[in-house]
């Protein structure tokens, strides 16, 4: 099955483009291919070719510049997370999930976790390719809150996190620290360990009460109220795979 921008080898599994963009109704199989042969198709950014085999699930399908519409099936929401939800698909428990919180035609999942006492800022869809990159901890994909302890940290405690503390699953990385105001401080991490900036906070002696991511990447939203969710513009979209090293072809290939 195809990965991406550069398998388009016939050769590969998937589905044949002229049956996909058929079933999507360009018209008969034998039209589609008439509109491959004319060039009028690209696969990832590139000129299609008869015989092109690809997944609708990871490709981007475009005919005379347009999405096609197997294309569109993908998803993207952001939701403002209130405390008290739970980052999951389900609960055995039955607590309120954050999928209980966005209407969606087709199924997605959460991308990444808040604990369930942590706000803010959640990415939800049913792109995986997306997921696994944000979610890689190569990515480097920077997540901010707002964070607000008890007691106001030093310029000693904001140096450690700046620097890096010693958890009990290792030292963190270097992160962007600054005081907001008494109490209230605002942290950049880029790694995804479990309840990273509460222990980084705790290791430092000033116990987390209220936490709130207020940015993932490139993505951020103050208007965005807590239990409140919305779907992604493509421009936003976009951002997304340019922040995760997906492909040039890919990014324009999208519609702005």
């Amino acid at each position: 099955m195809t990965q991406g921008p550069e398998n388009t080898d016939p050769s590969l599994e998937g589905e044949r483009l002229q049956k996909l963009l058929a079933r999507a109704g360009y018209g008969s199989r034998r039209v589609c291919e008439i509109l491959i042969a004319e060039g009028r198709v690209t696969v990832n950014g590139r000129i299609a070719e008869l015989g092109n085999r690809v997944d609708a699930e990871v490709d981007v399908i475009c005919v005379d510049g347009a999405m096609a519409p197997l294309a569109q099936s993908k998803v993207y929401y952001l939701l403002n997370k209130p405390a008290g939800i739970i980052t999951t698909a389900s609960d055995p428990q039955g607590r309120p999930t954050v999928l209980s919180m966005v209407t969606s035609s087709v199924r997605i999942f959460p991308i990444g976790r808040l604990d369930m006492n942590t706000e803010g800022l959640l990415l939800l869809s049913n792109d995986g390719r997306l997921a696994h990159l944000l979610t890689h901890p190569s990515s480097g994909i920077q997540k901010e809150y707002l964070a607000r302890v008890k007691g106001d940290p030093s310029p000693g405690a904001l140096r450690r996190l700046r620097e890096g503390v010693e958890l009990d699953d290792g030292i963190t990385a270097p992160a962007q620290v600054s005081r907001v105001s008494e109490g209230l401080i605002r942290i950049v991490i880029h790694e995804g360990r479990n309840r990273q900036v509460r222990r980084m906070c705790e290791a430092v002696g000033h116990e987390v009460v209220r936490l709130v991511r207020t940015r993932i990447g490139p993505l951020t939203d103050p208007t965005l109220t807590p239990g409140s969710s919305r779907q992604l513009s493509l421009l936003e979209v976009r951002r997304l795979m340019e922040a995760v090293g997906m492909t040039d072809e890919m990014a324009a290939s999208m519609p702005s």
